[in-house]
């Protein structure tokens, strides 16, 4: 294992990563509030330990190997939650403990969404601001943003590249791996700003079209009202976060091509984007229908209004709320909390198993079925009019059975910790699945449970965001032979 070039590249972002305190201290100015020192603080204490960490190894030229390129990746995720809390400790306006300022910035980076404060209406504009900010930066992952500009500092990132996006597709959309994270980031920023002044015109102040445009791109569901989008009780704005949830939770590589190609209907010759909303389909109408047959709500406009934005928002995993559907018939937030295992398309900001993981298992299904009625036949599975490779399938029935595993071992200890079995299911799987809203205890915040079990969510959080091969592989002995 070459330290060194670990320690140089988690420096090299950690110093680049105390730049983001910059922005809460100009919204802190602006709005008069007094927190601005903190975020002060937290910029020189992440800039010199990150000039400590790189400085002595500042002149290593040693190259990545994926084993340098995951410990990266894990340790950065890690230090960089660390160093997040900071503002969350020094603020007089919050006063949290240490795990739940670790448990907060875990939650945003990892586009969790899942809070453990209360009385989000009244805190400081510069905080608010903070949560969403965390939220946009670990939507497309920063250590893709770190691919991006590390080259220029002299520090190559294929490995790191590749230790971030462990799913299905890892196609690079132009030939430098430099330009993939560019143009992944020009789609990401246009995107946002797009959002941004939708929401805008539907209604938001500018405070707030920023905010709610972070997690809505990055499907965080980070909000700056205890009540989420629901505070606003406004179609149009609710219009605006499913259009703009439908389209961060689409596999980014997509949307490059359609905007180089200039050609819309290439969505519509991809697999996964075709189940996607097929899965989204079903869901609506299972989650509207079964509103309105029941008398939940008097009218169809309301079953569907409520239904429609629900269904989206958990199965993108964004985890807004439009309304408490932890009050619905029991059924409906047990399948939303089932349904958000599925997840958004690979290569989005979503979480989840993904779309296209399922779409193989199906076909996987499909093709032991025709085996066993014709023994002889040759049935390939195809995906996009391609051949899948066996490795590709072994790879995702690996892939399907670590989650499952990791899902039901952070169930149980979650119950030993003293979460009843609903709070502790619904928690587990908004973790792992980086989610947010639970149902019991965790329906309004985290904020009651135990230090123990925040923990472990954090430690979950983090599983489901690097899709649980990085994490498990340098968990594995065989990661630290030399």
């Amino acid at each position: 294992m070459q330290f060194s070039i670990v320690f140089k590249t988690v420096g090299l972002l950690l110093m680049l990563f105390s730049l983001t305190q910059l922005p809460p201290i100009i919204v802190d100015f602006i709005y008069a509030q007094n927190e601005a020192l903190y975020f002060i603080t937290a910029f020189f204490l992440t800039l010199l330990s990150g000039f400590v960490l790189w400085l002595p190894f500042k002149n290593s030229t040693k190259d990545f190997r994926i084993r340098e390129g995951v410990l990266v990746v894990v340790s950065f995720w890690l230090v960089l939650s660390l160093f997040a809390t900071t503002p969350f400790l020094l603020s007089t306006s919050l006063e949290m403990s240490f795990s739940d300022a670790f448990f907060e910035s875990m939650s945003g980076l990892t586009t969790t969404g899942a809070t453990v404060l209360s009385g989000l209406d009244g805190l400081p504009k510069a905080l608010l601001y903070y949560r969403q900010q965390l939220q946009w930066l670990g939507g497309m992952g920063i250590i893709v943003l770190a691919v991006a500009i590390l080259p220029m500092l002299g520090v190559g990132g294929m490995e790191l590249y590749h230790a971030e996006s462990s799913g299905i597709s890892k196609e690079r959309l132009t030939p430098k791996l430099t330009q993939t994270a560019k143009a992944l980031w020009k789609i990401y920023i246009s995107l946002t700003v797009a959002c941004a002044l939708s929401y805008y015109f539907a209604g938001m102040d500018v405070f707030n079209a920023i905010g709610y445009s972070y997690s809505t791109i990055a499907i965080g569901g980070f909000s700056t009202h205890d009540v989420s989008i629901g505070y606003f009780n406004s179609y149009a704005i609710e219009l605006v976060a499913i259009i703009f949830m439908l389209l961060a939770g689409v596999n980014f590589s997509l949307h490059f091509l359609v905007w180089r190609k200039n050609n819309i209907f290439i969505y519509l010759k991809d697999s996964e984007f075709k189940t996607y909303l097929l899965i989204l389909g079903i869901s609506i109408m299972l989650i509207s229908g079964y509103l309105f047959d029941t008398g939940y709500y008097k009218t169809i406009e309301e079953s569907v209004r409520y239904g429609v934005f629900q269904s989206v928002s958990m199965v993108t995993t964004t985890g807004f709320v439009s309304t408490d559907f932890s009050l619905w018939p029991f059924v409906l937030p047990v399948f939303l909390i089932f349904v958000s295992f599925i997840g958004a398309c690979a290569g989005s900001t979503g979480g989840g198993i993904k779309v296209v993981r399922i779409l193989l298992m199906f076909k996987l299904a499909m093709q032991e079925i025709k085996k066993f009625i014709h023994p002889n036949a040759q049935i390939n599975i195809k995906l996009n009019q391609k051949s899948v490779s066996e490795n590709t399938l072994v790879s995702v029935w690996g892939f399907l059975s670590l989650y499952v595993i990791a899902f039901v071992v952070i169930m149980l200890m979650l119950m030993f910790s003293g979460l009843e079995q609903v709070s502790a299911f619904s928690a587990a799987a908004a973790s792992i699945n980086n989610l947010g809203p639970g149902l019991g205890d965790v329906s309004a915040n985290y904020g009651g449970i135990s230090d123990t079990a925040k923990w472990i969510l954090s430690f979950s959080m983090l599983l489901g965001r690097l899709e649980i091969l990085t994490l498990m592989a340098l968990l594995h002995k065989a990661f630290w032979r030399f």
